[in-house]
């Protein structure tokens, strides 16, 4: 394994080790917190073996987090756990996938163990067992939120998408040499009708999400009510899943089933991952906060109308959104651990480049109407 791959790996294992330790010191679940102590402990000695090899190659080792792992721990203390669980998730898959190449080319047998750390994130994250209220987490995110996206990323590309599409009718509607009034006008219509648009859109995908859960949890109730045995035997092989014996599975199982109320509720959050009381959050915080972010990107290259006009004007929505294009671009990097300068620059490239496109197309549209 190449030099600066080691260092790649060492680098991911010193954070996902200090991210581990943090949720652990987060968790109030005592026996959550254990786990996550645990996961910490064994990325720590992963890091070592990596820190040992490069040792004998005579390189200089410091051992600590990036900037990355400790923004994304400080949003966990701000925002809760959950916020950066999916993260983890996708950083132990990439430790896993780096792993599992390694073995075969040194033609080694994968044994599906490698895998095993992403399944326990899965698993906490699918029990709810952190310690963020369902609440929270919906407040943050609409779309996906049953299926394990992360609210920074929705976050995140909710804005891009406004600043992006907004500064793109701007840019084009200022290429046709109309009015800083006309502009000024085109960018609020621009603003509001994606916000509607994309909280319209979030609403309907959450609230059909809703009354696919609903409609789930009415068959378990259905199947609870017509075949109790089997249903006990499906919870039974959960928690046997879980590291639990199977004697001690199949008590509980029958315990809980035992009463219908609590049997549904139960069945509904193991076997479907869901809260039968949030049903995958609500569909009106969903468009309310599609519709915030959408606007918070769209209204950035619209502020300089409001105080100035002409070219100093475009000039100024220009800088202000290539600002904001490049933080955008700089805030994804921490869910792809790319470099910062490289993603903020890529994005603000694409931007200005979609900018000219429209720029042209609506100048040529305007000499072509006042000829």
């Amino acid at each position: 394994m190449a030099g600066k791959s080691l260092i790649r790996n060492l680098q991911t294992e010193i954070d996902a080790s200090y991210l581990y330790r943090l949720l652990g010191e987060l968790e109030q679940n005592p026996d959550i917190r254990k786990v996550f102590l645990g996961l910490s402990d064994v990325e720590g000695k992963h890091a070592e073996a990596f820190k040992d090899k490069l040792s004998k190659d005579g390189q200089e080792i410091i051992l600590e987090p990036s900037r990355r792992a400790r923004v994304l721990g400080w949003l966990a203390r701000r925002f809760g756990p959950q916020l950066v669980m999916p993260l983890l998730i996708d950083l132990e898959k990439g430790i896993s996938n780096a792993l599992i190449r390694e073995k075969v080319k040194q033609g080694k047998g994968v044994s599906g163990h490698e895998y095993a750390h992403s399944r326990i994130l899965e698993s906490i994250t699918r029990q709810g067992s952190s310690g963020v209220e369902g609440g929270r987490v919906a407040q943050l995110e609409g779309r996906h939120r049953g299926l394990g996206g992360n609210a920074l990323r929705a976050a995140v590309l909710g804005a891009n998408d406004g600043l992006l599409s907004n500064f793109s009718l701007v840019m084009g509607v200022a290429g046709a040499a109309v009015s800083s009034q006309t502009i000024l006008i085109t960018g609020f219509a621009g603003l509001l009708a994606g916000s509607t648009s994309m909280a319209l859109g979030e609403w309907l995908s959450v609230q059909s999400s809703r009354e696919l859960y609903k409609r789930q949890i009415e068959i378990e109730a259905e199947e609870l009510e017509s075949s109790p045995e089997e249903e006990m035997h499906e919870l039974a092989l959960i928690y046997q899943a879980k590291g639990i014996s199977e004697e001690e599975a199949i008590k509980m199982s029958r315990k809980i089933v035992e009463n219908r109320e609590t049997a549904i509720e139960t069945l509904a959050r193991e076997e479907l991952g869901v809260d039968p009381e949030e049903l995958g959050g609500s569909a009106w915080t969903a468009a309310i906060t599609s519709f915030l972010l959408f606007a918070i990107g769209a209204i950035l290259p619209v502020l300089p109308f409001l105080f100035s006009t002409g070219h100093m004007a475009i000039l100024f929505s220009v800088l202000i959104s290539s600002a904001g294009l490049f933080g955008m671009g700089a805030a994804i990097t921490l869910m792809t651990g790319r470099n910062i300068w490289f993603s903020g620059f890529r994005q603000l490239i694409f931007g200005l480049l979609a900018a000219i496109v429209t720029y042209g197309i609506g100048y040529l549209l305007g000499v072509a109407i006042t000829a």
